[in-house]
C-alpha cells in the first residue's frame, strides 16, 4: 500500500528498528521477485512490532487470517514460547507453498499450521477454541465478519491486531468496496463495548484492540 509518510521518514523508522534475520531478507527478496502483489507482505517494522506484541502479552496461541508468503506468521511464531502454536489461514496454495518452505527452514516451523480455504469456513471449524492474539490481514470487505467471529474466540485480555486500517488514506474518502470495508470495520471496533482500542499509524495502519 502507498505510504502515508515520506520516504525519508519511513527509512528513518526502518533504520531505528531492530534488524531482521537473514531468513526474512530472503523471504522478502523472493516475494518481491516472484509473487504478485508483493506489497501485501508486512515489512521489517511491522514484523518486529508483531513479534514484540506476542512477547509483551505472553501469547501462546495465535490465529492469523491472511498468510500470504508468511513474513507475519514467521515473525509472530518467533516470539512464541516453546509450546506455542499459530494457525494461519489463506486461500492461495501458491503463496502458502512459499510460506511453508520458509517455515520449515526456520526454528519455529513446527509451531505453525497452515489451513487453506475460505477464512469464514476455517473460523467456523475453530469454534470453541481460544486464542491470545488474532492478526487480521485478509480481504478487507469481510473484516467486520471476521471481527464478529474472532472476538468470542479471544480470551479476556487477548488482543486483535488488524492490518491496513488506514488503507493508504482511503478511509477519509472511501469509494471502493474495500475502502468501505475498512471504514465500517474501524467504526465497529471503536463502538464495540467488548474491547478497548487504539488505531495506530504503523505502516498502513494497525487497529489494536484488547478484549475487556
Amino acid at each position: 500500500m502507498e505510504s502515508l509518510i515520506s520516504e525519508q521518514l519511513a527509512q528513518y523508522i526502518h533504520d531505528h528498528t531492530t534488524p531482521e534475520d537473514a531468513i526474512y531478507q530472503r523471504l522478502r527478496e523472493e516475494t518481491y521477485g516472484q509473487l504478485q502483489d508483493p506489497q501485501m507482505q508486512v515489512g521489517r517494522v511491522e514484523g518486529r512490532f508483531l513479534k514484540m506484541m506476542v512477547q509483551v502479552i505472553g501469547a501462546g496461541r495465535i490465529l492469523e487470517l491472511g498468510t500470504f508468503s508468511g513474513y507475519s506468521a514467521l515473525s509472530m511464531a518467533s516470539g512464541l514460547p516453546a509450546d506455542g502454536m499459530l494457525i494461519t489461514c489463506d486461500m492461495d496454495p501458491e503463496v502458502t507453498a512459499v510460506a511453508r518452505r520458509y517455515f520449515d527452514e526456520s526454528p519455529w516451523g513446527d509451531k505453525i499450521e497452515i489451513r487453506l480455504g475460505p477464512a469464514i469456513e476455517t473460523l467456523a471449524n475453530l469454534e470453541g477454541e481460544e486464542f491470545d492474539l488474532v492478526f487480521l490481514d485478509a480481504d478487507k470487505e469481510n473484516y467486520c465478519k471476521y471481527w464478529q467471529a474472532v472476538i468470542p474466540m479471544l480470551r479476556p485480555g487477548g488482543v486483535v491486531l488488524a492490518d491496513n486500517t488506514l488503507w493508504s488514506g482511503a478511509v477519509l474518502d472511501p469509494k471502493e468496496d474495500s475502502d468501505h470495508g475498512i471504514v465500517n470495520f474501524n467504526k465497529m471496533v471503536a463502538e464495540d463495548p467488548r474491547v478497548e482500542n487504539v488505531l495506530l499509524s504503523v505502516r498502513d495502519g494497525v487497529m489494536f484492540a484488547r478484549k475487556r
